[in-house]
């Protein structure tokens, strides 16, 4: 291994980038492994092959296209983990379709912007989860369903959307049922559908991922077939996926965790899919690990340490693990650690990227050194290019702190209809700025020392503080809040706002929290809240958070 000096590394193949669509790819690997296992949702009670999966996947696009979807329209999906979340992944790509990612802990504020944001025309919903009831909040944004007739919606607040697809058996008023959706299409829909086939082109937009800014509302990271599939081929290349494997997957599928690390990673060696639920529990996947004999398993650290911390953790038979992948926040040593030896997870791969990277750029090997995996992110993916800059954009020498940079070809095409942040994030030479610090050595691995966005990670889900701030702002009472993230045992950081009331004005802590309950994702509520008169400033007037998180720090740590 030939040593840098530079902070700068490619990674290097011996193979080509997949040049083609997703659903192009998916019918050859369906075409070549008809009779494995692709799609097992314990909770669902769904066992598919490739050719049941090929199948059904055939049937919704061609239903999509009956109803007058056509390449480029925008279907949203919101609601947890199931197989017609698998499928409107997938059947979308096949038509052309852009899918949506919505965030199944979206609550109304959240869920107009972003259905308005990218004009969805279709948006396809889980009835209910958790504390999210889907249906009603669509019908508090859009009353006009209770009397439009299903396809025909023409709704005030939500121009752009003219079909919801509901999930489920029942039926419900302006609204379509999925099932019968897949039933819709006639013979000329089919037709219409292998010729797209050739119409379709790798470098086509097919996914749309919120991710939240520094500076308000969430965008829209723009990805194409190219960037996710590659990325998702990769990635079982790095786990060394083969029909024989079997991935249990824990993480959310509206997060590129679920849909590229597990679903294209899968599908693109003819691996199987594992549901363990909804959502992620730690019981119901350890129960899952061992009925199923899985073979990998991918997680956030939080996910890991808590199954870790079972009650009934030893009881698990989970000697069929090999490999699987860590990832959405920093890893404590000592936890990946004991993963490696007590969950069998010899070959786990620890992965760093970005929504914005389709969206892993870094990954560690099984053939690293143990304190290389426990320690670093490992090096560049193959056919990307990794630096590390200073304030002036130079290279700086290996072991040096810098901004960590990517170019190749897992960079999204942009944020949709925001010409003005892509430029922010994608120089003119095609450098995506990360706004993390990382240092690297001289064989090019990487380790992560800091970020210099002002973002929280809480449970491996990015809190943005600004969105929260903009929000907490349309408070009546509230003059001014800052928010940001402290330490955290369990969840790695937890959300904290230091609020400054209107003159005159009384507020609780239980009162912001309930003003925010229903209108932001519950993760981003914070969890610890002070009144203040002031705040920390430098003498040029620039708020010092970091000053605020240490006294915060210091007064929790007396009260426990």
């Amino acid at each position: 291994m030939t040593a840098i000096e530079k902070s700068y590394y490619c990674g290097a193949s011996t193979t080509q980038i997949i040049y083609e669509t997703i659903g192009g790819f998916f019918d050859r690997v369906a075409e070549k492994h008809p009779d494995s296992q692709a799609l097992i949702l314990r909770h669902q009670g769904v066992e598919w092959t490739y050719a049941e999966l090929q199948r059904r996947v055939d049937q919704l696009a061609a239903g999509l296209l009956a109803l007058g979807i056509v390449p480029g329209d925008r279907v949203g999906i919101w609601g947890p983990n199931s197989a017609e979340w698998v499928l409107t992944q997938l059947a979308t790509a096949k038509l052309g379709a852009i899918m949506v990612c919505i965030n199944p802990a979206y609550r109304l504020y959240e869920l107009e912007y972003a259905l308005n944001k990218v004009e969805c025309k279709a948006l396809i919903t889980d009835e209910s989860f958790k504390t999210s009831d889907y249906l009603g909040m669509l019908n508090t944004l859009a009353p006009e369903l209770e009397y439009c007739e299903p396809g025909a919606l023409a709704s005030t607040k939500l121009p752009k959307l003219k079909h919801v697809i509901r999930m489920g058996s029942s039926s419900s008023a302006g609204m379509h049922n999925f099932d019968q959706v897949c039933e819709l299409a006639t013979d000329a829909d089919r037709a219409a559908l292998v010729g797209l086939q050739t119409q379709l082109k790798p470098d086509d937009a097919i996914n749309i991922q919120f991710t939240s800014g520094t500076t308000g509302n969430p965008k829209g990271a723009t990805l194409s077939h190219c960037n996710i599939l590659n990325n998702g081929y990769l990635t079982g290349e790095a786990m060394r996926l083969t029909p024989a494997d079997k991935l249990c997957i824990p993480v959310p599928l509206y997060h590129c965790f679920g849909m590229v690390l597990a679903v294209l990673a899968c599908v693109s060696h003819g691996a199987t899919m594992v549901f363990p639920g909804e959502a992620f529990d730690p019981q119901q996947t350890l129960q899952t690990v061992q009925d199923e004999r899985c073979t990998a398993l991918h997680g956030v650290p939080t996910m890991f340490i808590t199954e870790l911390d079972h009650p009934n953790f030893s009881s698990f038979d989970l000697s069929s693990l090999r490999t699987g992948i860590m990832a959405g926040a920093p890893c404590p040593i000592e936890v990946m650690k004991r993963v490696i030896s007590e969950m069998h997870m010899r070959d786990i791969l620890i992965a760093y990227g970005q929504t914005e990277l389709s969206p892993i750029n870094n990954i560690t090997l099984p053939d690293d050194s143990l304190e290389r995996r426990t320690e670093t992110v490992g090096r560049a993916m193959p056919w990307v290019e990794i630096k590390v800059i200073d304030d002036a954009g130079h290279v700086v020498p290996v072991g040096e702190k810098g901004e960590i940079c990517t170019r190749g070809y897992s960079v999204m095409q942009g944020y949709w209809n925001d010409p003005e942040k892509t430029a922010e994030t994608i120089d003119a030479a095609g450098w995506l700025h990360s706004g993390d610090i990382a240092t690297m050595d001289a064989c090019g691995y990487v380790r992560i020392v800091g970020r210099i966005k002002d973002m929280i990670i809480r449970g491996g889900e990015n809190v943005y503080p600004r969105e929260v701030e903009e929000f907490l702002y349309q408070h009546p009472a509230i003059s001014e809040v800052q928010v940001f993230g402290i330490p955290d045992k369990k969840m790695g950081e937890e959300v904290c706002a230091w609020v400054q009331l209107n003159e005159g004005a009384t507020l609780s802590a239980d009162d912001i929290k309930a003003f925010c309950k229903d209108q932001i994702t519950h993760f981003k509520i914070p969890r610890h809240i002070r009144f203040v008169s002031e705040y920390p400033m430098t003498v040029t007037g620039k708020i010092q958070k970091f000053v605020m998180r240490d006294e915060m720090l210091a007064s929790l740590n007396q009260n426990t």
